[in-house]
């Protein structure tokens, strides 16, 4: 009899996950709250990063057997890094840095690539169905709570494709935002780390910012956010179940590039189920170290503001002309050496905050904090008037797809 395998969510774990495992003959059903794969993302561009390990993940993509064919991706190797007092220098590598891909319910989206090969592989997905977790092999659900946010602006602009990343404080408190821009269309996002009153005045100010330095020739189309949710579990595995990507608190807490974790997270899984691997030792092998390295990245950047921000800008430039190559950096900052593994519990206690989940495992997540005074400041004129460029764009039927309550 063939054995049967419900999976909670169909985003890329959990169709990673289900793929695996229906090629391999399982009978699998994934169970999704939302009305497709990809509704949570609305057309926003992210980042697939390709520093936290030597092999080209596309390359692992395709060890795995999915077909990076069945979706739009377009690489980049060199960026626009804009240190906090507005100099732009130019990390870049021979290779590829990250690929970006588009999220969403469209045809060209990785969302619907992914959904794509699931379903070619015999996998049956319901829609607008509520599963109880506890009635599922492999949990793959998205965010409950919000450790921090982003706000961003899709346009259309005569640009060439670009992708720039701003260290700011003041525009992306304890963060960063960028501009990302392909074929054509654009998005300029702003990301906050630190819980504000009134954020919109944020990305307006962001945009502002980037219309300034840049010849955008921006018409905007929609706005967009979301949330994410940072937390480590003390279990990977438990009660049977196994917690992959999101759910799993597999997420970078730095830059937040979490999809190669996440499918990742799914492929192990479903190897695990298959009796391939031990899904707890191989998580914790190989993407907890990154986690943690990256969650101690996030701590220390939350307490050094723009100074700190311009030495981080600076530094990775100068490993970039002693080495040759900017990705040398990337990659050294998320390597689990000696002094991170020894700064970790610092971090553990200053930063993140034990809860008990629902289904009975234990987190420590990173808490959505509070404002600070530098983060009180007042929007310049021109943001103003991005702010009510977008309202008028809004009566004429300009969708927003997350509102500040949806923090």
């Amino acid at each position: 009899m063939t054995e049967v395998i419900h999976i909670l969510g169909a985003g890329l774990s959990g169709l990673a996950a289900a793929t695996i495992l229906a090629r391999s003959g399982k009978e699998v059903h994934v169970h999704e709250i939302r009305e497709d794969s990809g509704a949570r993302f609305d057309g926003d561009f992210q980042g697939i990063e390709n520093w936290t390990s030597d092999l080209d993940f596309f390359e692992e993509l395709r060890e795995w057997g999915f077909d990076i064919d069945e979706f739009k991706s377009d690489s980049f190797g060199i960026i626009d890094l804009i240190h906090p007092d507005d100099e732009i220098s130019h990390p870049k590598t021979e290779g590829v840095a990250f690929r970006v891909v588009e999220r969403g319910t469209e045809a060209h989206t990785i969302d619907q690539g992914f959904k794509r090969m699931a379903l070619e592989s015999g996998v049956n997905i319901h829609y607008k169905v509520k599963k109880p977790a506890e009635d599922c092999q492999i949990v793959a659900a998205g965010p409950r709570e919000s450790s921090a946010v982003a706000f961003g602006e899709i346009f259309e602009t005569s640009h060439k494709n670009l992708v720039a990343f701003q260290l700011n404080d003041k525009l992306a408190p304890g963060a960063y935002s960028y501009m990302i821009i392909i074929d054509g269309v654009g998005l300029i996002c702003t990301c906050l780390w630190r819980k504000q009153r009134k954020s919109g005045r944020y990305l307006n100010e962001t945009i502002a910012w980037y219309e300034e330095n840049y010849e955008l020739d921006r018409k905007p189309i929609k706005r967009v956010g979301g949330k994410g949710d940072f937390g480590l579990p003390s279990k990977y595995v438990h009660d049977g179940r196994y917690y992959v990507g999101e759910a799993g608190g597999l997420q970078d807490f730095m830059w937040g590039f979490g999809m190669r974790y996440a499918i990742t997270s799914g492929v192990l899984a479903a190897k695990a189920i298959l009796g391939e691997c031990e899904y707890e030792k191989e998580v914790r092998r190989r993407l907890v170290p990154l986690v943690k390295a990256s969650a101690i990245n996030r701590f220390l950047m939350n307490r050094v503001g723009n100074r700190g921000f311009k030495m981080v800008a600076n530094q990775w430039m100068r490993d970039q002309k002693r080495k040759g190559d900017g990705l040398k950096f990337m990659q050294w900052l998320y390597k689990p050496g000696i002094l991170r593994r020894s700064l970790w519990p610092l971090v553990r206690i200053g930063m993140l905050r034990k809860k008990e989940l629902p289904d009975g495992r234990i987190v420590h997540r990173m808490p959505f904090r509070g404002s600070l005074k530098r983060d009180l400041w007042e929007q310049s004129p021109r943001a103003n008037e991005i702010g009510e460029q977008w309202k008028s764009k809004q009566r004429e039927g300009g969708n927003l797809s997350f509102t500040e309550s949806d923090a």
